[in-house]
Order: C-alpha cells, then sequence, then structure tokens
C-alpha cells in the first residue's frame, strides 16, 4: 500500500513537471515570436498556386501563435524551388524567423539521387501542407490534342520550370511508363508564365498543373472550355473530375503500379510548409500548432473560400511520416521511380532563355508598399512585377527612388522577363 501511495505521489510529480515544462516551453516561444517576424519564403514566382497559399498562409497564421508574430511574405525562386529548400536548410536562420513554401515533389530529390538539392528532406521540420493535391495534364482548345490517348500518339510540347518540379517528373514518368509523347520546354519562372505560354501558342500546355490552381487562377479557362484536362495525377481522383483518367488505372502492370505509387506520393503534401533543421522544439511546435488552428479558423477558410482556393489540410506529424515512410521504400522500386522521372531516351527538353524585354505601361495597382505593381501596358495587356528592394532600380522623376515612392496612375518604362517576374528596373513619371 505505501509502495502504491509512493508510485501515485511519483506520477503526480510527473505530470506536475510536464505541465511545468510545456508551460516553460510556451512561454519561452511567446517571449520570441512576440518580438520577431517570421518571413515565409515562396519557391515561386508571384500569381501562382504556390505563391497564392504562401501568401495567404502569411495573412492568418501569426495570430495562431504564441506572441502572435507578423508575418511576411517573400518570393526566392529557382530551379523550381531547389534553391529556396537549399537555403532554408543551409543558410536561413534555424531559430524559427524563416519557413517556406516549397514544390511537393521537392523532398523525393535526394531519394532519387538528383543533382542539385543539398539537404535531407528528413530533418526538415514539416509544418503541414493546405491541400491534398491532385494535379493534372491539360492542352490549350486550339492545339487538337483532347485526351492522353491523343498524347500517345503525337508529340505535345508542354512548358515547364525546373528539374524536381511537378511538370518536369510527371511529364517524364508519363513518357516512359505511359507513352506518351511529351517535349519539355524548361526555364520557365513559375506558374504565370507557363499559362502565358499557353495563351501564346509558345507551347501546347502543362503537366503537373494542380487542379486546386487550375480552377482558383483561371476559372473562365475551365468554364469556358480553354484547356482539355488529359488526365489526373494522384493517388486518388477528384470528385470535380469525373471522367477524366487516374494515372494509376492507366498503369500496366503491377511493378509500374508500384512505380507510379511512389511517385505520387507526394501529392499527399500538395501545398507543404517546412523549417530548417535545429529549430528549437517549442518554436517547432507553436508553428504546427499555428498551422493546425489556422485550417479550422473561419475566417481563414472565407477568404480561402473566397478566393477559390482548395483546403484539405495535412498536419506536419504526418508529413514527416510519410517521408520517413517513402524513404523506407524497397530499393528496386525507388531506383524504378527514379529512372523514370529522370531517364530521357524518351523525352526531349530544351531550355528557354528569357531576354529582358522592355515595355511601358501606366500603373494600375501597388500593393504591399511597392513590391506588387499592376500595369495597362501600351498594347492594352496586363502586367504584374516584383519590386526588389535591393535588386530592382527604381527611379521616379529621372531621380533614385525606394519603390514605396511609386504610385497608381504614373507611367513607367519597365525592364523585366515577363509577369509576374521580379523587375530588373523601373523608371517612372
Amino acid at each position: 500500500m505505501k509502495s502504491l501511495r509512493l508510485i501515485g505521489a511519483l506520477g503526480a510529480a510527473s505530470l506536475l513537471a510536464g505541465s511545468m515544462g510545456a508551460t516553460t516551453a510556451l512561454a519561452d516561444a511567446k517571449s520570441f515570436y512576440k518580438s520577431k517576424r517570421i518571413t515565409v519564403y515562396i519557391g515561386y514566382a508571384a500569381g501562382g498556386g504556390y505563391d497564392r497559399y504562401g501568401r495567404t498562409l502569411a495573412r492568418h497564421m501569426g495570430k495562431h501563435m504564441p506572441g502572435n508574430p507578423r508575418m511576411v511574405a517573400k518570393n526566392k525562386t529557382g530551379a523550381g524551388s531547389i534553391v529556396l529548400a537549399n537555403a532554408l536548410y543551409n543558410t536561413f536562420p534555424k531559430d524559427g524567423s524563416a519557413i517556406g513554401i516549397v514544390g511537393r515533389g521537392i523532398a523525393m530529390e535526394p531519394l532519387f539521387g538528383r543533382k542539385g538539392p543539398k539537404f535531407d528532406a528528413t530533418k526538415f521540420n514539416w509544418i503541414g501542407s493546405l491541400n491534398n493535391e491532385v494535379s493534372t495534364c491539360v492542352t490549350w482548345h486550339k492545339t487538337g490534342i483532347k485526351t492522353i490517348q491523343d498524347a500517345m500518339k503525337k508529340e505535345v510540347i508542354l512548358a515547364t520550370t525546373a528539374q524536381g518540379s511537378d511538370g518536369v517528373d510527371f511529364a517524364i514518368a508519363a513518357n516512359n511508363i505511359l507513352g506518351t509523347k511529351f517535349k519539355l520546354i524548361t526555364g520557365y519562372p513559375g506558374g504565370s508564365t507557363l499559362t502565358v505560354a499557353m495563351e501564346r501558342g509558345e507551347s501546347h500546355g502543362r503537366c503537373g498543373w494542380s487542379w486546386s490552381s487550375v480552377k482558383t487562377t483561371r476559372p473562365d479557362w475551365v468554364r469556358d472550355k480553354k484547356i482539355n484536362i488529359l488526365v489526373q495525377m494522384a493517388l486518388r481522383s477528384h470528385s470535380e473530375l469525373p471522367g477524366v483518367p487516374l494515372v494509376m488505372d492507366l498503369a500496366k502492370t503491377d511493378r509500374d503500379r508500384k512505380t507510379l505509387r511512389l511517385i505520387f506520393a507526394r501529392q499527399t503534401m500538395g501545398r507543404p510548409f517546412l523549417a530548417p533543421p535545429g529549430v528549437p522544439a517549442d518554436r517547432v511546435k507553436a508553428l504546427r500548432d499555428g498551422f493546425n488552428a489556422m485550417v479550422k479558423d473561419a475566417t481563414f477558410l472565407k477568404e480561402a473560400n473566397k478566393i477559390k482556393m482548395e483546403v484539405q489540410p495535412v498536419t506536419g506529424q504526418e508529413i514527416e511520416a510519410l517521408i520517413k515512410d517513402v524513404y523506407a521504400s524497397p530499393k528496386d522500386i525507388v531506383e524504378a521511380a527514379a529512372a523514370a522521372t529522370s531517364r530521357l531516351t524518351k523525352t526531349t527538353v530544351e531550355k528557354k532563355v528569357f531576354p529582358w524585354l522592355k515595355v511601358s505601361g501606366k500603373v494600375t495597382k501597388t500593393k504591399r508598399g511597392g513590391r506588387r505593381i499592376s500595369f495597362k501596358l501600351t498594347d492594352g495587356s496586363k502586367a504584374k512585377v516584383k519590386v526588389s528592394g535591393s535588386k530592382t532600380k527604381v527611379k521616379v522623376n529621372g531621380a533614385k527612388a525606394k519603390r514605396k515612392a511609386i504610385k497608381k496612375g504614373m507611367t513607367c518604362k519597365i525592364v523585366y522577363k515577363g509577369s509576374g517576374t521580379r523587375a530588373k528596373s523601373l523608371d517612372c513619371k
């Protein structure tokens, strides 16, 4: 009896200590975040799906964290978001003040033995994903390529970003496993430039385009049937795409099916947010708890619904478990998946080099102190540019100026590489 009382006392003491530890950790995280700004880095150009998810999270998550830190979104593009993943792992602060959203396939790059990644995906602190994605391959309505079977008979030119992106990996895998005839033009900086390429006739379409992004950024294309949806690329079909074949159902052998399953496991973490390794555990918990609370918040969900941003959240713990499971896959299936997404014997790849464009236009809107500026160009078209405080040269009335000096109604000479990209210079009056 005495020993039972002792055990009970020890248990109570242990619970009290644990409670005190949790309270201390919460206080530490609150103290840190109360005086810190969190930068939410986005691995793709402005205007695309990842950019939309990243900026929406930055507007809402801070109020659900201890200390209610201010969050600021910032684009850091390159190599299909590998540049951002490398920076988060190696050079960005590991104190919880820097997080990011990267391509859903980036975590698989080291597993498949790709060059470029300088990180161990299992060591990132995964915060959560705002969607469990279904990607698509689409073609422009004027191409005459209406089905996946058409793409197996004739060459289909796809605009893409870079290695590791869905647009590249999924198209190569389709060529190697399904027998499609996709030709890739790489080098586009982000989603907004891929859609422009379709409109201009530079490409027939794009692959790995998330359905959530299609219906959000180009709802009129869906409504007016401007695009043909060839295939769904995920482990499960989307309820809004009846009649569009699922890639898993096109597998010809059981081995192909297992290979496709490993390739498309990334879709579960469709819009993944992560923090560097080494962030203190209490701050990781604060980030994860803030994410989990945000996705249930009525204000956040109202905005997501308003901008037609699909939200099917996946927790950081679930992503962490998924990545560990994927990295434990049988060696022969990993090798098959790696080969299927990189072997170019059945795929032609060309790299597009974007020249600097010189245009003139009138400012129609400025956002975030001049960091984002919209124009109506002299030819009647519209464009958006990012304005860097350190990399964009700004002049107003002939004199060097800050980006915040650019106002609606000004006429500017713009040097850039296309709508949604960072401007090299702005000369405004």
